[in-house]
């Protein structure tokens, strides 16, 4: 399929009605966080420019990523973003194999010199000669730096290829090392998660395309659209963090009434994600939501930070550094306070009561 088809033609041959492309163009601008207006311009893009050539390389990974992307619901994948992009390369789902996908790789790397995305899902491993993780019979982070060379932007997918991730956990004994250090002279986009949210991944993919420029970025490289509050920000729980009610142990009276996951370890208050708002499985539910903290799977070495249900020590509440046990602490005596002062109030009212009866 020549990469000079535009979106919206791909789409259109597809049988897809123009109905469903500007309500995918609505809710992609929604999912963004673009104002309603940008939906027009969403539209535009994807009628007068044509796919971006991309090419998805796998290092070491678990592939989650991709099982993750081919299950967003907004835009759905099977429908928009396998046309939205011209997906040349990826050894997951590709028909070719062996020499003829190979081919593929020098093709796209001369033809659209300058002008692809590489995504890279997974990292390469340095030790041994990066003999650990073979692609096409030669080191995977080989076959990394030659299409890095040759392309527009990196993206990477995933805390694998964006921290190194487990594969990076200690004692890392391949020396697992996430893309930004080998790739030093081109753009990278990190877009961490264990996996990403689907979500998340085609939006970066669908803001690339409408405004043919890279998303502004955090000082970490990750999106700001979508990493630029922190999960607890946005977590329905919040109100009973701020009251101070917590669950203290699983399946406790607090956990049924739905009181903070903070003490049995939720790391929302320290992950920047996009899980509270967008959610997973088309948004019908996110990790808090089931009942188990936030493991802080998007933030760099959270596979090393200890156990997974146990709390972090400081948190920012309230605009100050503050001990999240503490605000427990502090808010239920402020509020026995309170109940002891209106308690007092009422005796000395119906005590100023009684003697006025008395006095008539």
């Amino acid at each position: 399929m020549p990469t000079t088809e535009t979106y919206y033609e791909v789409m259109r041959r597809q049988g897809i009605t123009r109905r469903s492309f500007l309500k995918f163009c609505s809710l992609t601008a929604t999912a963004l966080g673009l104002a309603p207006t940008f939906a027009g311009k969403i539209a535009h893009a994807m009628e007068t420019k044509p796919r971006i050539p991309v090419v998805w390389l796998h290092g070491l990974e678990c592939t989650c990523c991709s099982e993750s992307f081919i299950r967003s619901a907004h835009p759905l994948v099977s429908d928009v973003i396998l046309s939205m992009i011209s997906l040349d390369y990826d050894d997951l789902i590709m028909a070719a194999a062996g020499h003829q996908a190979e081919a593929i790789l020098e093709e796209v790397r001369h033809k659209h010199a300058g002008n692809y995305i590489l995504a890279v899902e997974g990292n390469p491993p340095l030790n041994q000669d990066g003999m650990s993780c073979i692609v096409g019979g030669r080191p995977f982070v080989e076959q990394l730096l030659e299409m890095a060379d040759s392309c527009k932007a990196v993206i990477s997918w995933g805390s694998c290829a964006s921290w190194g991730c487990v594969q990076a956990a200690r004692p890392n004994p391949t020396r697992a090392t996430p893309v930004h250090e080998v790739i030093r002279d081109k753009p990278v986009i990190k877009v961490p998660g264990c996996p990403p949210i689907a979500e998340v991944m085609t939006g970066v993919l669908t803001y690339i395309l409408t405004f043919d420029r890279l998303p502004e970025l955090d000082r970490q490289g990750r999106p700001l659209m979508f990493y630029g509050q922190r999960i607890h920000d946005k977590c329905y729980r919040r109100p009973h963090f701020d009251a101070g009610q917590f669950v203290e142990s699983w399946d406790d009276e607090g956990a049924r009434r739905g009181y903070c996951l903070y003490k049995v370890g939720c790391k929302g208050p320290t992950t920047y994600n996009a899980c509270s708002t967008i959610r997973w499985n088309g948004g019908v539910s996110f990790p808090i939501q089931s009942g188990h903290g936030c493991i802080g799977c998007s933030e760099d070495g959270f596979w090393d930070k200890g156990s997974f249900y146990q709390h972090v020590t400081d948190t920012h509440a309230f605009g100050i550094e503050a001990n999240a046990d503490r605000t427990g602490i502090a808010v239920a005596t402020g509020v026995g306070a309170a109940i002891a002062a209106h308690a007092a109030v009422s005796v000395y009212k119906h005590a100023q009561d009684k003697k006025g009866d008395d006095q008539a």
